[in-house]
């Protein structure tokens, strides 16, 4: 891939399970997001005022299109409990085309197009 990545992942953590999710429909269903992964159970360590903190949280994986990330990070300072919430976003430099195109097609694209023909996150057993 040459130039700007077309997609990205963003991460970003949360006070809960629950925060998680609801930032993570908030933010599909606004097209901001194709998809989400939650991953609850993580200890964040940091300096907060001049105090080393710990604290459980839930980390929050979006995969998007880059051009999403300003309004994305804009929502999610809206919705986010916290001061200054986590939410970086890094670059995908390759991956599957097909599943690069979805993320497109989920956030900036036609999306029920690809919809339609069903959702690459679906796993069978």
């Amino acid at each position: 891939m040459s130039g700007s990545p077309a997609a990205v992942v963003v991460y970003i953590t949360c006070t809960s399970f629950a925060q998680a999710e609801a930032l993570a429909r908030h933010l599909i269903d606004e097209r901001l997001a194709a998809c989400a992964n939650i991953i609850p159970g993580m200890r964040s360590l940091y300096r907060w005022q001049g105090v080393i903190e710990s604290a459980e949280e839930t980390v929050l994986i979006l995969k998007t299109a880059a051009a999403c990330v300003p309004a994305l990070t804009a929502r999610v300072k809206q919705l986010h409990t916290f001061t200054v919430p986590c939410v970086v976003a890094v670059p995908v430099v390759d991956g599957s085309a097909e599943y690069l195109a979805w993320i497109a097609a989920e956030t900036v694209g036609e999306g029920p197009e690809v919809r339609r023909s069903g959702s690459p996150e679906v796993r069978t057993p």
